[in-house]
């Protein structure tokens, strides 16, 4: 499976993605691809920043904030089944999450990380920063697999719990089996580690900015502290971006023009803009739901009226949805509330309503902030804690991050109403955590095991 899966995008990717690959097409023999300079593994490397990841987006579908609209059959024949967690037996029409853009991905970081001795032509600083990148390539893809396909790592038992193949080398003849969660998120902190040793760039110039880099690295590390539930890590690995980059947008600053939005890629905040998470292909199907919006307070939280609008139909869309700027991996609002849950967590309450306010105060009217502040200061530790979590909610909404969220903490109960009928999540479902594609399954049936 595993050989079919790599040589076939390898060969894809590079023959039809990426024009910078015809340097190295000289195929001896046929079926082999190989770069020798800096210039050919960095398009090697394009080739998997320019991959689409959209599965997070689309796991909105799976929360309470987001919903198919009825009023299209293709819509509903491809995400409703998404929507209401038919995951053992989908309609034929229905979207599959990804599986093997994230192993190509992988590859490709493999066979730099597998030739760095080898690459020509570049000083030993740019060939390092380079292979960082694949360093977090790899640990980046392992990561997100796992929170696709694997249970949480907070749940009981998660951590032994088999989740996904862990790939660490160039073997097309193998099949890997599923290793445990614990191994996948050991192995990903290990890939940070290394790619912060070796990476120079603490943030890309705008036009490079979808590429990794060191404080990338931390921001990364950050977030897969914060879903070990190791609070004190998350905390220093986040306050550690915020002493290089605490840059906010204020949504108060616009002067009456549209203000530039957090999840822009060009914006304040911006610390890698990799991912188009709602991208133009999924991003027209999904409508927020009504009572999503109701949890911005109107008149005072400037996000109501930024970050959604209505489109002709009366549905609330998300204005960050198919638009080539809004492209967002990492950026400093994140980092905020990853340092304020994690005080919060910890009993640093002064700490975690500071990390909290300042980003209050940037997205909401002064009398809102106002009124936050004084409810803040009087709430105890774990008021503090849900309030941050709504916040999250509030902040990251449509950036990938709720259904993620939800798994992590306390992957509660959830009713939906579609035409007439009621659909239930219940609290701790299995269904929190996807199951393996079937395509992946049949090409290599070891992964039921």
């Amino acid at each position: 499976m595993m050989k079919k899966l790599y040589q076939t995008a390898f060969l894809a990717g590079c023959l039809f993605s990426l024009p910078a690959c015809d340097s190295y097409l000289d195929i001896q023999p046929v079926g082999k691809v190989i770069p020798s300079t800096l210039e050919d593994y960095r398009a090697l490397l394009a080739t998997a920043y320019d991959k689409k990841m959209s599965d997070r987006g689309v796991c909105e579908l799976r929360t309470d904030a987001a919903f198919v609209s009825a009023s299209s059959s293709y819509d509903v024949n491809i995400y409703q089944d998404i929507e209401i967690w038919n995951d053992v037996n989908p309609g034929a029409s229905t979207r599959q999450f990804g599986w093997s853009d994230y192993y190509s991905n992988i590859y490709y970081a493999n066979a730099i990380i597998s030739k760095q001795d080898e690459i020509a032509d570049g000083s030993p600083e740019d060939v390092n920063q380079l292979v960082g990148e694949a360093y977090m390539m790899r640990g980046y893809m392992h990561f997100l697999l796992v929170n696709l396909y694997g249970e949480p790592y907070t749940k009981a038992g998660g951590p032994e719990s088999k989740a996904v193949p862990l790939k660490w080398d160039m073997d097309l003849e193998g099949t890997p089996g599923r290793v445990t969660v614990k191994e996948i998120y050991d192995a990903v902190l290990s890939d940070i580690a290394r790619a912060k040793t070796l990476m120079s760039k603490d943030i890309w110039e705008t036009q490079y900015i979808y590429r990794f880099s060191s404080l990338a690295a931390e921001a990364l590390e950050s977030r897969v502290y914060l879903y070990m539930g190791e609070w004190e890590k998350a905390y220093q690995a986040a306050e550690q971006v915020l002493k290089v980059k605490a840059d906010l947008v204020d949504l108060n600053a616009s002067g009456g023009d549209t203000p530039k939005l957090p999840g822009e890629f060009d914006s304040a905040e911006m610390i890698n803009a990799y991912e188009i998470i709602c991208g133009e292909s999924n991003a027209p199907s999904i409508k927020v739901a009504p009572a999503f919006v109701e949890r911005y307070e109107n008149g005072k939280d400037l996000r109501r009226a930024t970050y959604f609008s209505q489109n002709d139909n009366g549905n609330y869309i998300s204005v960050r949805g198919g638009k080539s700027q809004y492209k967002c991996s990492f950026r400093t609002g994140e980092l905020y509330l990853n340092a304020a849950e994690a005080a919060a967590r910890l009993g640093k309450l002064p700490e975690a309503r500071e990390r909290l306010l300042q980003l209050v105060k940037n997205r909401y009217t002064q009398a809102g902030y106002e009124e936050k502040a004084r409810a803040a200061e009087a709430m105890g530790q774990e008021e503090l804690v849900q309030e941050i979590l709504d916040e999250r909610m509030r902040e990251l909404a449509f950036e990938g991050h709720y259904w993620f969220d939800l798994r992590r903490t306390s992957r509660p109960r959830i009713e939906k109403e579609i035409g007439g009928k009621s659909y239930v999540l219940e609290e701790n479902d299995s269904r929190y955590t996807l199951r393996i594609p079937q395509d992946a399954i049949d090409a290599n049936p070891g992964l039921q095991n």
